[in-house]
């Protein structure tokens, strides 16, 4: 079944007590750059350092007691769940790329989670982690394509539109598409004047395609890696079905672009992102997503140190 408002506002009050309310920022310097009032979300100041914890915690939360979750995850949604089952005393086991940042896996071992590294580009993931579930008799909490997941991440949404005013558009980073549905059901109920962007990196902008052909289209894997958060292979298909009605369309940026939003958001938010989470300012401050009150959803911090070096020593 799909997620629908009701569940949002469900979410909000559910998880509360187990989330910070991450607050709305604003800096002249950003406003000035892009020519409008632009209002940022900045989740790498949520527990687990991205907004992933949402979305996970609204799951586990429906979950019976002594379950354990299973999930595949580059790294945030995996620090999620992880993170969800040690605040409800539940057991984690997450598969994560062999590849994916060091600082992830780490964070995610820290929550006591299990991890099974796979490789990214030979095996398929989401049957990985469903073969590991049924073997275990566990249940398995994927990264997007789930209602309750989808539910969580939109109370983001709901949190920016009690703090900043009027919004004729917001930004949103996307890899599998739960973060903008969520957002998006929020926006159509609460906002359905203002435009929601979906945005992605070069080489992997499946929704954008989707969306404009009306079905679901895979990337073909062949972009570079920078946004490892990103990096799901095509839309999920009950994320696509939230989407496709309410979202305005797909915007793609440049690994240059994202690199002038993390020095951005370092240098006047004072905040550190990730490049998967910086895709949706880079969007605004580089004019593809326009409006005179942007919302930016900046959904994860969890930057690996050499990469986030090279991007505040980019041109």
């Amino acid at each position: 079944m799909l997620p629908v408002f009701a569940d949002v506002r469900a979410a909000a009050a559910r998880i509360a007590p187990h989330i910070r309310r991450t607050p709305m920022l604003r800096h002249p310097a950003i406003d000035d750059a892009v020519g409008a009032a632009v209002f940022i979300k900045p989740e790498p100041l949520q527990r687990t350092g991205s907004f992933k914890l949402r979305g996970a915690l609204n799951a586990a939360m429906q979950l019976p007691a002594g379950t354990h979750m299973v999930t595949h995850s580059s790294g945030n949604h995996g620090q999620a769940v992880a993170c969800a089952a040690a605040l409800l005393g539940l057991r984690a086991t997450i598969a994560m790329p062999a590849d994916a940042p060091v600082v992830k896996v780490d964070a995610t071992r820290r929550w006591g989670a299990e991890i099974i590294p796979f490789d990214r580009h030979g095996v398929d993931r989401h049957a990985l982690a469903g073969e590991i579930a049924a073997a275990r008799g566990a249940v398995l909490v994927p990264p997007f394509d789930h209602p309750h997941v989808i539910a969580g991440q939109g109370t983001l949404a709901l949190e920016l539109l009690e703090d900043a005013p009027p919004l004729d558009a917001l930004a949103v980073c996307t890899g599998g598409g739960g973060l903008l549905g969520g957002c998006a059901l929020v926006m159509a109920e609460l906002a359905p004047a203002a435009r929601v962007w979906a945005v992605e990196p070069e080489g992997w902008d499946d929704y954008g395609r989707s969306l404009r052909e009306g079905t679901r289209l895979a990337n073909d894997g062949a972009g570079e890696g920078l946004c490892d958060a990103l990096l799901s292979k095509m839309p999920g298909e009950m994320t696509f079905a939230v989407n496709a009605p309410r979202v305005a369309g797909g915007v793609v940026v440049t690994r240059a672009e994202v690199f002038r939003a993390m020095r951005m958001a370092f240098e006047h938010l004072k905040i550190v992102v990730e490049p998967g989470g910086a895709v949706a300012l880079a969007a605004v401050l580089a004019g593809k997503v326009k409006g005179d009150a942007i919302g930016v959803v900046v959904s994860g911090g969890n930057a690996d140190p050499a990469i986030f070096a090279e991007a505040l020593a980019a041109d």
